[in-house]
């Protein structure tokens, strides 16, 4: 178990590497159709990763500001700011949650001062696909699969969360012109979905009996509801506490989450486990928000993104 850590741990590393060396800021793509993803989920695809440095919580560690300033992470995380020292915006990655819009950057997490798994996916996906995208991102903190997103082929009342992230998405493509005034007017396509979500359903042991029931439900009602069959789905598990994790009911949901690829074709699971950072280099102590950690946050975004593309990849038989 301490190897599989350790190599986990390098490959987080590894994997940073290779992403963040990045451009800063792309050029507006005129490509058409735009590839709009769907982010949703709970308070962990809202995002609570830490933006601006706080010397009163462990030095600022963990925070985005630190890892840009930090000697042995600036160059890591150089693709967040740009030439003046700004945080960066990416013409080329337009986003949409609950009414801010504008061009990928931060702030779009649970709040201003945060971030969460759209942003570094957003980067790593932007920056391989030749047209404009966009990520619509529909979550909300402490809600269930089980109740709030519950799906309609799971039975019962259609969770009220699961009709608004229909909605939200319908609203959203359907008004592209006012939200992106630069939408140029060819089109867009629903290229895939992502969801990070999985602390509520924990909560009880008949939620999590539940729960990869209800999630394959989930990706066939959406699959219907907005005609992609095969859409490409990641999910990134629920891998709060990291390998220490031992309360079975949070087991269970990540067992749950890496069924569901066994069951459907184009869904992927990625594991989340090795990004946990411990209290004594984070922001908080809060691990069901990932300590607040941005550099946990970035490393599931890319993850999700890299994912993502491999599934496109596959689909296009490339």
């Amino acid at each position: 178990m301490r190897q599989e850590k350790h190599r986990l741990r390098l490959a987080a590393c590894a994997l940073l590497g290779l992403l963040l060396h990045g451009p800063a800021v792309a050029k507006q793509r005129g490509g058409s159709p735009v590839q709009v993803f769907v982010l949703a989920g709970q308070s962990n695809m809202e995002g609570h990763g830490k933006v601006m440095l706080r010397p009163e919580k462990n030095n600022g560690k963990g925070t985005l500001e630190y890892l840009v300033k930090n000697k042995g992470s600036a160059a890591l995380f150089a693709h967040t700011v740009d030439r003046e020292g700004n945080w960066a915006t990416r013409p080329d990655c337009w986003i949409w949650y609950l009414g801010r819009a504008g061009n990928l950057g931060i702030g779009y997490g649970a709040g201003k001062d945060m971030i969460g798994p759209e942003f570094q996916f957003g980067h790593r996906v932007a920056g391989a696909l030749g047209n404009q995208v966009l990520l619509v991102k529909t979550a909300w903190g402490g809600k269930s699969l089980v109740k709030d997103f519950r799906p309609p082929s799971s039975g019962g009342e259609v969770g009220p969360y699961y009709s608004q992230m229909v909605k939200h998405v319908h609203d959203v493509l359907v008004n592209l012109q006012e939200h992106f005034p630069k939408y140029n007017g060819r089109g867009y396509e629903l290229a895939g979905f992502g969801w990070h979500q999985g602390w509520n359903d924990g909560l009880k042991q008949e939620w999590v009996d539940q729960y990869e029931e209800n999630l394959v439900n989930l990706v066939k009602d959406l699959r219907k509801e907005w005609k992609v069959a095969g859409l490409p789905v990641v999910i990134a598990n629920s891998g709060f506490g990291g390998f220490e994790q031992k309360t079975d009911r949070r087991l269970g949901i990540m067992a749950a989450q890496k069924a569901v690829p066994g069951r459907l074709e184009g869904v992927t699971t990625v594991e989340t486990r090795g990004f946990f950072r411990p209290v004594e280099m984070s922001p908080s102590g809060q691990r069901y928000h990932w300590n607040h950690n941005a550099e946990t946050h970035v490393l599931i975004g890319d993850a999700m993104g890299k994912a993502m593309i491999s599934l496109l990849k596959k689909r296009q038989g490339k």
